[in-house]
């Protein structure tokens, strides 16, 4: 069994873990080299050189009489650049996705009344997830019983909210006498 103590010097290791920057200057090299390519990649300047190389090679096609080579040329820049950008933005889609995660994290633990059981729920498995969704579905149904749509509420405090109301509805109303 941990201890309050214990465990929180494990997450706070783990955060650590997950935080830390690229320690060998190979892995630093890397992480400021696969940003530069991705905010590069994304520009106006890299899709008009990537058409401009689009038109040069259609130009050039009369001139090689359409040949094999021709055609093998714009197959295999492609084909590498293609390669290449695919683990560029998993890497970049992972770190986003990374840090979306610690930002919604920080809401769910700051938000006074949001269940801290959602924090970290990417690391449930599928069906997990399912369960979680099924639930949030019937949240959002009994929701939409309630009477003003600018009422938040956690999971726990709207079924509770809800059985508060399925009670008073299920006991007698009883006037005041004369």
């Amino acid at each position: 069994m941990t201890s309050k103590t214990s465990h929180g010097s494990f997450e706070n290791d783990k955060l650590r873990r997950v935080l830390r920057p690229p320690t060998s200057p190979v892995g630093r090299a890397l992480e400021r080299c696969s940003h530069g390519v991705t905010v590069w990649a994304g520009s106006s300047w890299a899709f008009s050189i990537a058409v401009l190389v689009i038109i040069v090679w259609l130009v050039t096609g009369p001139l090689f009489h359409f040949s094999d080579t021709w055609q093998l040329v714009i197959n295999t820049g492609t084909t590498v650049v293609t390669f290449l950008m695919v683990f560029l933005i998993q890497r970049t889609q992972n770190k986003e996705s990374l840090a979306v995660q610690l930002k919604l994290n920080e809401l769910v633990a700051a938000i006074r009344g949001a269940s801290n059981r959602l924090i970290d729920i990417e690391d449930l498995d599928e069906e997990e997830l399912h369960v979680l969704r099924a639930h949030y579905r019937l949240l959002a149904r009994k929701a939409e019983q309630e009477s003003s749509l600018l009422e938040s509420h956690s999971v726990d405090e709207a079924e509770a909210r809800h059985r508060q109301k399925a009670k008073a509805v299920d006991k007698p109303a009883t006037k005041p006498g004369p």
